[in-house]
């Protein structure tokens, strides 16, 4: 479905997938599984937040573990019960729960740990600046200096 600024409502089901299930760099992008990510927000030209409409099947994750400098998120839960992982405790989680995640606050992913399909919507802004860390991989993301957002290890050197 492409980017109509004119539309007034969607079935979220029909919005298509991103193409790529991750945009993390090898070895890190298989660990998500086969989450499948619908950008809703871009049907409708939104750029100050994102929302995603996440399906994560059995054993899938929704991000690696994870925190923004400057981006807080909400996740809704839809269908199914993952699991909230944080750095301190997990959180078993149902249809209509929700969680919230402040910028610079605890690392934190979701984990389909059951055999049913996980269904959350993902809300986040698009702060300017923002960094993200990955606490239990090698890994950080943020923008580079040519303005586009990029990986690289927890050491600065960048993921080719």
């Amino acid at each position: 479905m492409s980017r109509d600024k004119t539309r007034h409502s969607i079935l979220a089901e029909d919005v298509q997938s991103r193409p790529k299930r991750s945009n993390y760099p090898e070895p890190f992008s298989t660990h998500v599984g086969e989450r499948e990510k619908k950008p809703l927000g871009e049907v409708f030209g939104l750029s100050n937040f994102g929302v995603n409409f996440t399906r994560l099947p059995p054993g899938s994750m929704s991000a690696l573990m994870h925190s923004h400098s400057r981006q807080d998120e909400l996740v809704y839960v839809l269908e199914g019960q993952p699991t909230l992982v944080k750095e301190t405790v997990e959180i078993d989680l149902k249809p209509g729960m929700c969680c919230g995640f402040p910028a610079d606050g605890e690392a934190h992913h979701l984990v389909n740990r059951t055999e049913q399909v996980v269904v959350i919507l993902e809300i986040g802004d698009r702060a300017r600046g923002d960094e993200v860390r990955y606490p239990h991989s090698d890994l950080k993301a943020g923008f580079r200096s040519d303005g586009t957002w990029g990986f690289s290890h927890a050491d600065g050197t960048p993921y080719e």
